[in-house]
């Protein structure tokens, strides 16, 4: 007799505990390379692009020294670059500023899921009606008349996150800015039509 035998113990039952050790080290380990698959995935994930495709602008003016008036509409398009993984876009808020101070209102821009390698196309106006800003600004506009040329960011700074499979990262902050050149005609007002295509710088 066996020495388990001997002591009244089931060689099958060791057996059995033995497998169910071994079953739980190799669940333990699969989980493991699932999460490290995940995180490598997210990791490596490449960030959305942003192009700025066109602006229209309706009013952009300074009534008084420190209220800014504006009115206009930005289209651009985001694209998702990866083959594998999804982005939610919890909550983007879009806005304009000029030389460093918001002119618009910000404008929150749908919540939406993007596919592999899908684009998505955004179209909002933007507007402001007696926008407090620096007194300085009223004289800026005026320089900026005169030379033909004035410069504006399209920025967003929301939220996104990254889908794989079923799973869902946490929330990353998003910030883009899309500069938008701006010309005037001669008799100082401004044109609708606007360099296409810019691409837009993204910080995440």
């Amino acid at each position: 007799a066996t020495m388990a035998e001997k002591e009244g113990e089931d060689p099958n039952s060791a057996k059995s505990v033995v497998r169910l050790v071994l079953w739980g080290i190799m669940g333990l380990f699969v989980a493991v390379m699932v999460v490290v698959l995940i995180a490598w995935a997210c990791l490596h994930a490449s960030d959305p692009r942003f192009v700025l495709t066109d602006v229209t602008i309706y009013d952009f003016n300074i009534a008084q020294p420190n209220l800014f008036t504006s009115n206009l509409q930005v289209t651009l398009s985001c694209s998702n670059p990866n083959h594998n993984v999804g982005i939610l876009y919890d909550r983007l808020d879009i806005y304009a500023t000029y030389r460093n101070q918001e002119v618009t209102l910000r404008k929150l821009l749908p919540a939406s899921y993007q596919g592999h390698m899908d684009v998505t196309l955004w179209s909002p106006v933007l507007t402001a009606s007696a926008q407090p800003v620096d007194p300085d600004l009223s004289q800026e506009l005026i320089e900026d008349q005169k030379s033909g040329l004035l410069l504006l960011d399209i920025k967003i700074d929301g939220c996104l996150r990254f889908k794989y499979g079923s799973w869902v990262s946490g929330c990353y902050r998003l910030l883009v800015s899309c500069p938008a050149y701006i010309t005037f005609s001669g008799a100082g007002l401004l044109e609708t039509k606007y360099q296409p295509n810019q691409k837009c710088s993204v910080d995440l």
